[in-house]
């Protein structure tokens, strides 16, 4: 081990903001009454959670009566999707379009209504560098579409997709517009009004809190239906006793985010560009998706030839951290569907690795980690025949890009 810890998988989950630590340990210790409770202790819990919501608001240009607290962007995107479903006026509306890289939890709740409630599920395309087809959308519009969800963000490439424009084509149809902005949320500029969304998720753990909540910006409830009932918590949006900690470090990671939102921006691009390097500096490497329209933290590489997984494993052992696409995929051995969707070829897409800095993160810290990948992925090679890890197909992106 170089007793050196580098943690380079900030869209998987960021460490706790140490001002977020200070600011929810007395909620912890000390304010520990129920938010319900009409006693002061409970009152003291209640203005606390309507403060984290007014900071949340504010990092996503929002309204704070729009903001539903919920256990996760998970849970959100389900109250979204599933919340509209249930809750159409209009029954004759049950078909859903979704794009070809969206979360799982996108993607398989679109699925399950699909399977079990006669939802009709159209999934977009994207192109090689991981955009949506806008036409292809446009295309898949029909008179029942009742909601169109893709992704601010995607999680393993980092690649922008183009919500703004998705919002201005869907706005004359009457169809409701989900954004899934987990991983946008805190790392780049968010106006929820301007990219004329329905509504938009977040996860306060992508962005300097805590696990276990987030949030639905519901900017339209008409017709949606709520999908955990049993109290009146969330003005009945979602029965049951509020995190508080959680709420309140999710409330503070967002008005830090929202201070340190310029320099944070700039300082992962300098990161992103030493890592983006590799390209040139390790043969037979990409860098997967568009160039300019990314997160400015995040940096996907495929590495022909050199296993993702050995990769990863051979870089904790020496004190680095980064992932291999989706954190809620990693327990599986299959391609990832986002670089498939993309057009690469299952060995491409198991050679490839994803780093995601973030604001802690330093330049050499940087430099040494990217000297370290550079130097794993050469022995992974040595070690692994290309029979057993295969070559990238024909169709792989990655050959337009050859030198």
């Amino acid at each position: 081990m170089s007793g050196r810890n580098v943690y380079l998988d900030h869209n998987a989950t960021t460490p706790v903001h140490p001002e977020v630590v200070d600011a929810v340990m007395p909620y912890i210790t000390e304010s520990f009454g129920n938010p319900s409770a009409p006693y002061e202790v409970g009152q003291e819990s209640r203005r606390a959670v309507a403060k984290a919501r007014q900071q949340l608001a504010q990092l996503l240009g929002a309204q704070a009566k729009d903001v539903i607290l919920t256990g996760g962007g998970t849970e959100a995107n389900n109250l979204a999707i599933t919340g509209a479903f249930f809750g159409r006026s209009c029954p004759t509306r049950r078909h859903l379009v979704l794009s070809a890289i969206e979360h799982p939890s996108v993607r398989e709740t679109c699925a399950w209504l699909e399977a079990v409630h006669g939802a009709k599920v159209t999934v977009v395309g994207v192109s090689c560098d991981g955009r949506v087809l806008l036409d292809e959308l446009e295309a898949a519009l029909r008179p029942d579409t009742l909601l169109v969800t893709v992704m601010h963000a995607n999680n393993e490439t980092g690649v922008l997709q183009p919500v703004e424009e998705i919002g201005k084509l869907l706005r004359p149809h009457g169809i409701r517009f989900h954004i899934d902005g987990v991983q946008a949320a805190g790392r780049i500029p968010v106006d929820v009004g301007s990219l004329g969304c329905h509504s938009y998720s977040v996860s306060a753990h992508k962005f300097g809190g805590m696990k276990g909540v987030g949030a639905l910006v519901l900017r339209d409830a008409e017709d949606v239906q709520a999908i955990v009932r049993g109290g009146h918590q969330e003005r009945g949006w979602r029965a049951g006793t509020e995190n508080v900690p959680g709420i309140v470090a999710m409330g503070a990671a967002a008005e830090i985010a929202t201070r340190d939102l310029p320099q944070n921006q700039a300082h992962g691009l300098r990161l992103r560009a030493v890592f983006d390097g590799l390209k040139s500096r390790i043969p037979r490497c990409w860098r997967n998706g568009n160039t300019d329209l990314r997160l400015p933290n995040t940096t996907s590489l495929c590495c022909l030839h050199a296993d993702a997984m050995s990769v990863v494993l051979a870089l904790s052992s020496v004190g680095i951290s980064v992932g291999t696409g989706s954190a809620c995929a990693s327990h599986t051995q299959e391609p990832s569907r986002v670089l498939l969707a993309m057009g690469f070829s299952d060995d491409a897409a198991f050679c490839t690795i994803r780093v995601s800095t973030g604001p802690a993160t330093t330049l050499a810290e940087a430099e040494w980690a990217a000297d370290q990948i550079a130097q794993v992925v050469e022995r992974v090679r040595l070690v692994t025949m290309p029979e057993d890890i295969g070559v990238c197909g024909d169709n792989c992106p990655c050959f337009a890009n050859d030198p």
